[in-house]
């Protein structure tokens, strides 16, 4: 089990390195899996990512308090706000499609604005 938490863990590292660049995918909540795979597997992965100098502090308050920065929260509002105007401009979708995503974002969005700052 440890090895498969150990590729987990990297493959969510993975995953925020690219959200870091792309605004439509999120970056914080793959390195809050990656330390939670990393605490089940490398001691040292973890707290190379709970002491990383940028994300560090945000993944500790989510330990701690399962706070998200108010920086955090316009910027997940932001990149789901673009990611809606990106899908209904790029995919003409029906009516039924495009209430589902909006309604699957805004259960997201509104999950990340109920956590504390």
């Amino acid at each position: 089990m440890r090895g498969l938490f150990l590729a987990l863990g990297l493959f969510f590292v993975a995953l925020g390195f690219v959200g870091a660049f792309l605004p439509v995918l999120p970056t914080t909540p793959f390195l809050i899996l990656a330390a939670a795979c990393f605490a089940k597997s490398s001691r040292r992965l973890e707290l190379w990512l709970l002491d990383h100098p940028r994300f560090g502090p945000t993944l500790r308050e989510w330990r701690v308090r399962r706070a998200i920065p108010r920086k955090a929260k316009f910027m997940s509002l932001a990149g789901s706000s673009l990611g809606f105007l990106l899908f209904w401009l790029g995919s003409n979708p029906g009516p039924l499609l495009m209430v589902a995503v909006a309604s699957l974002m805004l259960v997201g969005v509104a999950y990340v604005f109920s956590r504390p700052s």
